[in-house]
């Protein structure tokens, strides 16, 4: 199909979308759907959040593979939800053990999880040799009576 032909069948039919430009139909769509991920070069950012609190429902090691960045914000704080997930923190290290050349990068919690200090600890030989360095922040932002911990990013 040509561009025009894939606006003209997306638009045609109500139905059905258009990801990553294949037709879809997005009642049927979900992140961990069937369809191929398109292959092409990695994508380099200064600051990604890992999606949805750092659970596992919607991160994998091709997330890291393909979406590299200097920063990564965890903001997981629901463990009766898996958030943050260990197996997302793990995804992280095989991700980046693939990239091919040690950029330093920077994961910022935004919580203090027993998941998070569990994984720092058992995998800090791991961070070392591949360049990650987790942050902690004791740091506190006070807003109309409440308070909650806080990261300040500089670049």
């Amino acid at each position: 199909h040509t561009e025009d032909e894939l606006f003209r069948s997306s638009h045609s039919n109500p139905g059905k979308s258009l990801v990553n430009g294949i037709k879809t139909n997005p009642a049927s769509s979900s992140p961990k759907s069937s369809l191929p991920v398109p292959t092409g070069p990695p994508v380099y950012v200064d600051l990604a959040y890992i999606p949805n609190h750092c659970s596992g429902k919607n991160t994998d090691p091709e997330f890291f593979k393909r979406v590299r960045a200097s920063y990564y914000v965890v903001s997981g704080n629901d463990a009766a939800n898996g958030e943050p997930s260990r197996a997302v923190l793990d995804a992280l290290l095989e991700g980046k053990s693939q990239w091919g050349e040690n950029l330093q990068v920077t994961l910022i919690p935004t919580h203090d999880t027993e998941v998070t200090r569990e994984w720092y600890q058992q995998t800090h030989e791991k961070q070392q040799e591949l360049n990650i360095m987790v942050l902690a922040s004791s740091s506190t932002v006070v807003m109309q009576d409440e308070s909650f911990p806080a990261c300040k990013i500089e670049f």
